[in-house]
């Protein structure tokens, strides 16, 4: 066994590959826990004796630890190393896993899920920085970048299916435990195939301040729109989160243009080609969350599936979305990144807005067709994404880059669950108001029986035929979202194509 590993050093190309692996098992796992814990939620609350609101602050706890260290971990990941902090942050995961699978209490819960989150945000800016540095080839850069985004999306797709069996045959502490096997391997994997990389500049100030502020602008963002709908938008709560984002962004911004080595460099954002990718990630990864997110509710409320069978429908997305990204890598070769891009967004859009044609008599196939269309677009363009924001920065700062497309993705999937279930919310009650005065119990079909004895019923179907049309609104609205990526997506400029290669210069 040892022999064959020191061959596979021996070979650069089979090791670049095997780094890959590596940093995918890190990444699946991290996104898979984030998503697989809210079908726990119900064994959970049972077991705690809590209530379904105080349950919503172990989702919510862990989303705000995650979003907050983002950016420190990238600079770390910059500076003291890359393989050190991704191993690091992956040990600790582990350790938090386990923690989090022995809580006996909501309080120790919340805390192990802290430690959970922090751990895992040092996956994805150090893994980005990783396969970038290990792929100094455009094309073979632009797959590797397009193979590991693919598998940060299906593993949102793969948690309703692999946390059912998992918890019905198991407990909901299975989906924390059996992250301690998984991990071992991942980690010795990471300690034998991935090189150290830093840096050439050393970190001699660390943007304490500026990480600070972050963090507190970040955490206020992240709570109102996770427990804005709850609190409404115009609550004192809401207006208090409001309030400390706006201030303390604007100390962060003062803070980081002073600072000699600020946390996020706002040199990248006079960076068109960056903005406008930036711009078209946060859409379509708000489109895709939110979309993820509505889809299992309508499934299992109006189509009367359950949770596997719910998860099944996932599985040819997954597939789709990894199958379709070497051909956006294959197309670019021959077609600038933005027009794949584009044409990617537009397709993901197309798919969403076909979501807005289910009714209670969709079979599976109206709900697959969809999400197979969307992981197509989705997965055509996530190369081109990925690669252009790694090949804009310089390679020490790969780290810093890759932390702000990690925090917009982050805050879209939460940008896109706190819109998407607003609109469904005012939609519904629009709706049963006006399906309401347009509708009357028919009189005559009723007979002599009281018409109150039909009342129930006919307050039921309003209110059913209220929550059908204001997911067709939703999704109408919500590709929107993508369609304006799409266009967006056109703005940015490349300078040159290496057909050779595969690198991409941008302005």
């Amino acid at each position: 066994m040892i022999k064959k590993i020191r061959s596979i050093k021996n070979n650069p190309d089979n090791l670049r590959w095997l780094v890959l692996l590596t940093v995918i098992i890190g990444t699946f796992l991290g996104r898979l826990d984030q998503t697989i814990v809210n079908l726990a939620l119900p064994k959970i609350i049972g077991d705690f004796n809590i209530t379904v609101s105080a349950a919503g602050w172990i989702a919510t706890a862990y989303i705000l630890a995650n979003a907050i260290f983002v950016p420190i971990w990238g600079k770390l990941g910059d500076t003291i190393g890359r393989k050190k902090v991704y191993i690091l942050g992956f040990s600790i995961f582990i350790f938090g896993s386990v923690l989090a699978g022995l809580a006996w209490d909501l309080s120790s819960m919340i805390v192990f899920r802290i430690i959970q989150a922090i751990a895992s945000s040092a996956d994805y800016p150090t893994a980005m920085a990783i396969i970038a540095v290990t792929f100094r080839e455009g094309k073979e850069r632009a797959q590797a970048l397009g193979i590991w985004s693919a598998s940060f999306a299906a593993a949102a797709v793969f948690g309703p299916l692999i946390g059912g069996p998992l918890i019905d045959n198991f407990s909901w502490r299975s989906v924390f435990l059996i992250n301690l096997p998984i991990g071992i391997i991942g980690i010795l994997m990471a300690m034998s195939f991935i090189r150290e990389s830093v840096s050439e500049k050393k970190t001699v100030k660390f943007d304490f301040w500026g990480a600070g502020t972050l963090g507190i602008a970040l955490s206020a963002l992240v709570l109102v729109l996770d427990k804005g709908l709850e609190w409404g938008w115009t609550s004192l709560n809401s207006f208090s989160c409001y309030l400390s984002v706006l201030i303390f962004l604007a100390v962060f911004i003062r803070i980081e243009k002073k600072h000699p080595e600020p946390l996020v460099d706002f040199k990248f954002f006079k960076i068109g080609a960056f903005i406008h990718t930036l711009i078209n990630n946060f859409l379509i990864f708000m489109g895709m969350m939110g979309g993820i997110f509505l889809i299992p509710i309508f499934a299992q409320t109006f189509l009367g599936y359950d949770a596997t069978q719910t998860g099944y429908l996932f599985i040819p997305m997954a597939f789709i979305m990894v199958a379709s990204s070497p051909l956006g890598v294959f197309l670019g070769e021959k077609i600038q990144p933005r027009f794949i891009i584009a044409i990617s967004t537009f397709i993901a859009g197309i798919g969403l807005y076909l979501f807005s044609y289910l009714d209670p008599r969709s079979g599976a196939l109206g709900i697959i067709i969809p999400l197979s269309i969307m992981a197509f677009g989705m997965g055509l363009g996530m190369a081109q994404r990925t690669n252009i924001i790694a090949s804009i920065v310089p390679v020490n700062e790969i780290g810093i880059a890759s932390s702000i497309l990690a925090l917009a993705r982050n805050i879209a999937g939460a940008f896109g669950i706190a819109i998407f279930s607003t609109i469904l919310s005012d939609a519904t009650n629009s709706n049963v108001l006006t399906i309401a005065s347009h509708s009357a119990i028919n009189s005559v079909a009723i007979g002599l029986k009281p018409m109150t004895n039909y009342l129930p019923t006919f307050i039921s179907l309003v209110i059913l035929k209220a929550q059908i049309s204001a997911y067709d609104t939703v999704f109408a609205i919500s590709s929107l979202f993508l369609f304006t990526g799409a266009f967006l997506a056109l703005l940015i400029k490349i300078k040159k194509i290496n057909k050779l290669s595969g690198e991409i210069i941008v302005e």
